[in-house]
């Protein structure tokens, strides 16, 4: 099975994670906005620096365009502050959950391994989340890394989604979230109802996307040498369960 596949789950999962932490709420709460999507659209968005909302909605992908507006324009704090914020929080998350796990420092070179190789054409996110400065400190450098490899697959993912002929509100429709169906996580991201009925065709066009983007984000991966993938992805694996159980 190719890595890509192998550790995707686990890349999502740790990255989700943080973003429902108790360190990214004390972010949020700490830019004077209440609930969740002004915050966290400031703070994930951020490294795009001080654009108009169209342009977050662009990078976002399954955000309704009107709800990326009012959460990005909700927040007065200067982009480059709030993305600086949450990226302590997402450090502090993983100083917190990844305390007791003794391979950090190799994992973090893995991942680093992977995510300083790829092209970041295309990719806004991830190459802005790329971009910011790594901690000497193991675990939080493995939950920084985390992320940025989860906002390579979610471009990747915008991309595959496009060239199968599915809008974002529909991919939403169609996978939903870990915790909500489609229809419910698409009124979390702010789409307008009625809701248009999917099709088994369009199901089928989803499988093929989620398809792509494996094959799409596997090479990012082949920085590394068998071995090196096998290994990444049992520690990674690891990484989970420490995380994600405690």
């Amino acid at each position: 099975m190719a890595t890509a596949v192998t550790v995707k789950k686990h890349i999502l999962e740790l990255g989700g994670a943080f973003m429902m932490s108790r360190e990214a709420r004390e972010f949020g709460q700490a830019t004077g906005v209440d609930g969740f999507h002004g915050p966290y659209t400031r703070g994930r968005g951020g490294v795009l620096g001080d654009v108009d909302a169209d342009v977050v909605t662009a990078a976002f992908g399954f955000f309704a365009p009107d709800r990326v507006r009012s959460a990005w324009e909700s927040v007065s704090i200067p982009p480059a502050d709030a993305a600086t914020g949450y990226l302590a929080a997402c450090q502090d998350f993983g100083k917190r959950k990844l305390a007791a796990f003794p391979d950090a420092d190799r994992l973090a070179e893995l991942l680093q391994a992977v995510v300083t190789a790829g092209s970041p054409a295309g990719l806004a996110l991830f190459a802005g989340w790329r971009a910011m400065p790594l901690p000497q400190n193991g675990s939080a450098r493995v939950l920084q890394l985390v992320h940025v490899l989860r906002e390579l697959r979610g471009g990747l993912h915008l991309m595959a989604l496009a060239a199968n002929r599915l809008t974002p509100s529909q991919a939403v429709l169609i996978a939903g979230s870990p915790m909500l169906d489609g229809p419910d996580q698409a009124r979390l991201l702010g789409w307008p109802e009625p809701f248009e009925e999917i099709t088994a065709e369009q199901r089928d066009r989803w499988s093929a996307a989620e398809a792509l983007t494996d094959v799409l984000a596997q090479p990012y991966f082949e920085v590394l040498d068998e071995a090196e993938q096998q290994e990444l992805a049992t520690l990674i694996a690891a990484a989970h369960r420490v995380a994600l159980t405690r």
